[in-house]
């Protein structure tokens, strides 16, 4: 004989699976993405660390770009660090990337929403000893493209 099958049951395992299979993928998603925020900012401070100022410039979010030109901006890093500190590299670390809802880079500017803020601790060693800074990085996805931003807010 056969034995009838309650289909509640059925509805209930099925729900519970595509349940864990949306759980899943979206932990397999966001883990990619801060993975990329994370290997976007190293990729800007090896840029950083090996003197291209205009590779790194490049990364940089539009808005980024309206604070200074490429070659602004690489005369700039070039001259505090190189010129005015006589540091010839630094060592960096990235830390673990943090997710955001949203988050402004200006009073002026809009939100952005799906950000990542990215701890990073540059060391140098220059004429005037050993010096440390901590900075807070910010990536962004616009139209399947990543950026890099820095805070702007009072």
């Amino acid at each position: 004989m056969r034995r009838k099958r309650n289909p509640a049951l059925k509805m209930i395992v099925f729900s519970f699976i595509f349940i864990l299979l949306c759980l899943l993928l979206y932990v397999i998603f966001s883990q990619s993405s801060k993975n990329r925020a994370t290997s976007l900012v190293d990729e800007f401070y090896q840029y950083e660390k090996s003197g291209n100022f205009g590779g790194s410039w490049t990364l940089f979010h539009p808005l980024m770009k309206e604070k200074f030109t490429q070659e602004a901006y690489i005369q700039k890093r070039a001259h505090v660090f190189m010129q005015d500190f006589g540091v010839k590299t630094f060592a960096y670390t990235v830390g673990k990337a943090n997710h955001l809802n949203s988050w402004t880079f200006s009073k002026e500017s809009p939100k952005f929403k799906n950000v990542f803020q990215v701890p990073v601790t540059q060391t140098f060693q220059s004429q005037f000893g050993v010096f440390t800074i901590h900075q807070d990085v910010f990536v962004v996805e616009e139209k399947d493209k990543w950026y890099i931003l820095w805070s702007y807010q009072k």
